[in-house]
């Protein structure tokens, strides 16, 4: 089960991710995340310390909501991702691309 919870939306829109987003539920994280966005449009950080799993479904979604910021001028950061899930950004090289801070 994922959860997506939207923290602050002060300076940046920071959201908590927790659980599992994968190909089920990746449209759901999508929405919400875009929701938010789109009623009040800057920076995104997500707080992965609670994110245990992602699949390939997922990782494109990320890249969709980064996209999405950037072509606004807006960043997109991952912050306190786990080994795990930060191993699949690397293998697809989206590590280069996206801001990831531990």
């Amino acid at each position: 089960m994922q959860q997506v919870k939207l923290l602050s939306a002060d300076e940046e829109l920071v959201f908590s991710l927790s659980g599992e987003i994968d190909a089920a539920t990746s449209e759901d994280f999508y929405a919400q995340v875009s929701t938010a966005y789109e009623h009040d449009k800057k920076d995104v950080t997500f707080d992965c310390s609670a994110l245990t799993f992602i699949d390939s479904t997922t990782l494109g979604t990320f890249v969709k909501i980064f996209k999405k910021l950037k072509a606004d001028g807006n960043k997109m950061v991952l912050e306190r991702v786990r080994p795990n899930v930060k191993k699949l950004f690397d293998i697809c090289a989206l590590n280069t691309l996206m801001e990831i801070r531990q």
